[in-house]
């Protein structure tokens, strides 16, 4: 097909400015220098959604299928983060982190992560019921796994540091509307402004919206995301822990269950749990969006993992409405929490891909169109591992730039 000139605003359109987002935008730059490239964000300011309502973790990338591109990209990204934050002085600490098993059935469990983490070249010691208070002095379980290489930083002040460096034009407050894609001409994107910016390529980084995104640029996603929101507390006696404490997670999902964290600021966070959401952006019960649930629900997917994993579910939606049943799950690992301990913090929302036979997509998904590269499934350990993520999109960028 012969190409048509025309006048393009950018070489590279990125939607979405979260942590990923940016480090795609930084790695073209750095790959490519010369290559022009804006970010839309349609928040006033970076890192507004998965990126800034995380708990900090840098991931040591244990808990991933040995050869996944979670596996890979949070083992190399962990120590690929820790130098970044060091190099521009952004705050960050390697603490380790405790994974503790409270329950005998869960001590086989226990022992796959170990040689999981053997599997992806991580170091991990086993502790038994004594050794656990040398770490964690208030934790009680049967047997732990101390994985030292855990840790924990500043993503938005990442994100902001992605943005300054990349050399990207940053529009904020930039809602993207419309997306005519024309093979032979490119890519024009209507923001809610009425602003227009055609590029040659376009990069889909729009985490709880990547799927609308996708489907607006004329490429069936063959997934959709389904929100599911992770409530928080605040522990009122920090001092209780010291570092990161996690529960053995359960293989069949990719959450990782309520666990206490010790942020940069010496607070300490305890969840997430996983209950739907009622809107992409749904960070309480009273956020209700009849569009965006009613696209939840008429995907077959999420009906199959409704009858699929109901049980966990009753337990997660027990624990959202039940402040002393979240109480009872965290004293498993820390028996002497009581419900006066826990203050409520801010919520987040990950977006969860989920195949139309109800598979949750248990790996990170990026996926190439005519002039347009979609990274359709980056939930934790995303922030992890942004700067392998990042530089993987580039590349599949840089080569559909090339083939313009």
């Amino acid at each position: 097909m012969e190409r048509v000139r025309t006048a393009h605003d950018c070489d590279v359109l990125v939607i979405g400015g979260g942590i990923v987002g940016l480090s795609t935008a930084h790695a073209i730059t750095r790959a490519a220098p010369g290559t022009r490239v804006t970010v839309l964000e349609k928040e006033p300011g970076p890192a507004r959604h998965q990126t800034g309502r995380n708990s900090g973790v840098i991931h040591s990338g244990i808990y991933y299928r040995p050869g996944s591109l979670k596996a890979r990209y949070a083992v190399r990204g962990a120590a690929e983060m820790v130098k970044f934050c060091a190099e521009y002085g952004i705050a960050h600490a390697v603490t380790g982190k405790l994974i503790v098993a409270t329950d005998r059935a869960e001590l086989p469990r226990l022992h796959a992560l170990v040689q999981r983490g053997r599997e992806n070249g991580i170091p991990v010691r086993e502790l038994g019921a004594a050794q656990i208070p040398e770490y964690e002095p208030e934790v009680r379980g049967l047997a732990a796994i101390h994985v030292g290489t855990t840790g924990v930083c500043d993503y938005v002040a990442v994100a902001r540091q992605l943005a300054a460096a990349s050399g990207a034009e940053i529009r904020y407050g930039a809602e993207v509307l419309r997306i005519d894609r024309r093979p032979e001409r490119g890519v024009a994107v209507r923001t809610r402004s009425g602003d227009v910016v055609r590029a040659r390529v376009l990069v889909n980084c729009a985490g709880l919206h990547c799927d609308e995104i996708a489907r607006m640029t004329g490429d069936e996603p063959g997934m959709r995301i389904v929100p599911f929101r992770g409530e928080y507390y605040e522990l009122a006696r920090p001092e209780l822990v010291r570092g990161l404490v996690y529960p053995v997670p359960d293989p069949a999902f990719p959450f990782l269950g309520v666990h206490l964290t010790r942020g940069i600021d010496g607070s300490v966070h305890i969840g997430p749990n996983a209950v739907p959401a009622l809107a992409r952006e749904g960070y309480g019960w009273g956020v209700v969006r009849p569009r965006e649930l009613g696209a939840t629900l008429a995907w077959p997917g999420s009906w199959r993992i409704a009858r699929r994993h109901w049980r966990y579910g009753a337990g997660e939606l027990r624990r959202s409405l039940s402040k002393g049943a979240f109480t009872a799950a965290v004293r498993r690992l820390l028996p002497s929490v009581t419900e006066g301990d826990l203050v409520a913090a801010a919520a987040g929302v990950r977006a969860q891909a989920v195949l139309a036979d109800g598979t949750l997509v248990d790996d990170f998904l990026i996926r190439e169109g005519e002039r347009a590269v979609h990274v359709l499934n980056a939930p934790s350990p995303a922030a992890t591992a942004a700067l392998p993520i990042g530089r993987e999109v580039a590349r599949r960028t840089l080569t559909a730039l090339a083939h313009c």
